[in-house]
């Protein structure tokens, strides 16, 4: 693996850790983000979830190069549908960090 992959997977699994647990663990800060969206507080936990489960496969992707692929193509299908959750709820102004996510994906999946 390249070192820019390094530094690109270890930047996403960083972000997608903090970002998970603070929308798993209901916290009303990690939860803003979605509210403004109109997604339930239920559904934002288990996305939450999800995204610090596949960060943590991110990690292990580090290690093992293979291994890094399904988390990753798992956290772009979530950046995908939070851009269109955004687009949906007329805030497209506030999908621009979900789309930065998306792009950083996309350059790291080519990469490995």
């Amino acid at each position: 693996m390249t070192t820019s992959a390094t530094i690109i997977l270890a930047f996403l699994a960083v972000v997608f850790v903090i970002s998970g647990l603070s929308k798993a663990s209901g916290n009303d800060k990690g939860l803003s983000g979605t509210r403004d969206v109109n997604v339930k507080d239920g559904i934002a936990r288990v996305i939450g979830f999800f995204e610090a489960l596949l960060a943590l496969g991110l990690i292990l992707g580090l290690k093992w190069n293979w291994m890094a692929y399904f988390p990753l193509v798992g956290l772009w299908f979530t950046m995908a549908g939070a851009i269109f959750v955004h687009f949906k709820a007329n805030k497209a102004k506030t999908a621009f960090p979900a789309f930065f996510l998306l792009t950083l994906i996309s350059i790291a999946l080519v990469l490995i």
